[in-house]
């Protein structure tokens, strides 16, 4: 570093500084109380929808 002339250690620095920056979010803990919103039969209706108009590929379509 020392080698480095100041406006390129100021860069590193600046860096460093991101590489530590705490991520920014809602952590799983305050989600927690959303678990089981959702009834199980509307669950199931949404996978079976993901199921039938998601994973296939239309190669009529490209």
């Amino acid at each position: 570093m020392g080698r480095l002339p100041v406006a390129q250690q100021r860069q590193v620095l600046e860096f460093a500084k991101t590489l530590t920056t705490p991520v920014q979010g809602v952590n799983g803990a305050a989600l927690i109380r959303f678990a089981g919103a959702i009834g199980v039969a509307d669950l199931d209706s949404m996978s079976a929808a993901i199921d039938e108009g998601c994973e296939r590929i239309d190669a009529d379509a490209w």
